[in-house]
C-alpha cells in the first residue's frame, strides 16, 4: 500500500480525495495548511505529495522549497491557478507535475501512478564512465555530479534529463522524446516543463547560464549535450 499526502485548504475536496484514493488502495495523509503538510512530509514518509498552492498559512511554493531541502519525494501540484507563471514557479521550486482544477479523478490517479513508479523504481545506475564536460563532471555509474570539484545537488527530474542528454552526446533529443522518456505518456504538450528544468540545470552547471556551452537548445526541436 502506497502513502499519499494530500494538502488542500478545502475540507470537502480533501475528504473526497481521501475517500476516493483509499478506495483505490492508497493510504492517505491529509493536511489543511502548510505547517501540517511539512510535519507529515517529514514524519509520515509519504511516497507522493499532492499539494495545493493556495494555503492559508504558508505559500505552496514555499512549502515545496522547504520539502526539497531534505526530500526528493515526488510532488504533484493541485491548483486552481491557470497561469503559466504559477506553473513555472512551482516547477522551479521542485514540483514534479501540475494538475489544474477542476480535474478528473482518472487523470490524478494516472499521474499518481507515474510519480509512484519513479519513487519506487528509479532507473538503475549506468555502469558507464564519468563524462567530463570541463565545467562539470557527470559520474553515470554513481549518479553524481560535480562542478569545480564540489558536489552539485540535483533533483530526480534534473538528474533524469541530464543523464539522458549525457548518454547521447552531440545528438538532438526532441522535446517529445524527452517528455515521453522522463514524464511518460500524456505529457507531449508540456514543453514548458523542459524549459524550467533546463534553466535550472544551466544555473547549476554552466559557467555562463545565459550562454551555455554544453546544455544546448535547438529552437523548436529539443536539446543537445556537447561535452
Amino acid at each position: 500500500m502506497r502513502t499519499v499526502l494530500i494538502v488542500d485548504d478545502e475540507p470537502q475536496l480533501l475528504r473526497a480525495l481521501q475517500v476516493n484514493l483509499q478506495a483505490e488502495g492508497y493510504q492517505v495523509l491529509t493536511a489543511l495548511d502548510g505547517a501540517t503538510a511539512l510535519k507529515h512530509a517529514e514524519g509520515g514518509h509519504p511516497d507522493v505529495i499532492v499539494l495545493d498552492l493556495g494555503l492559508p498559512d504558508i505559500n505552496g511554493v514555499d512549502v515545496i522549497t522547504r520539502i526539497r531541502r531534505t526530500s526528493s519525494t515526488p510532488i504533484i501540484v493541485l491548483s486552481a491557478r491557470h497561469g503559466s507563471v504559477d506553473k513555472v514557479r512551482a516547477l522551479d521550486a521542485g514540483a514534479d507535475d501540475y494538475v489544474t482544477k477542476p480535474f478528473g479523478l482518472d487523470e490524478l490517479l494516472a499521474r499518481l501512478r507515474v510519480a509512484g513508479r519513479r519513487s519506487v523504481a528509479p532507473e538503475a545506475p549506468d555502469p558507464g564512465p564519468a563524462v567530463d564536460a570541463g565545467d562539470f563532471e557527470v559520474d553515470l555509474a554513481n549518479r553524481k555530479v560535480t562542478r569545480d570539484g564540489a558536489p552539485v545537488r540535483l533533483t530526480p527530474r534534473e538528474w533524469a534529463i541530464l543523464q539522458l542528454l549525457v548518454k547521447n552526446p552531440g545528438r538532438l533529443i526532441t522535446q517529445q522524446q524527452m517528455l515521453a522518456k522522463i514524464w511518460g505518456p500524456g505529457y507531449d504538450n508540456e514543453t514548458h516543463y523542459l524549459r524550467v528544468y533546463m534553466g535550472q540545470l544551466r544555473r547549476k552547471l554552466e559557467a555562463d547560464p545565459a550562454r551555455p556551452r554544453h546544455l544546448l537548445t535547438e529552437a523548436g526541436m529539443g536539446y543537445r549535450f556537447e561535452p
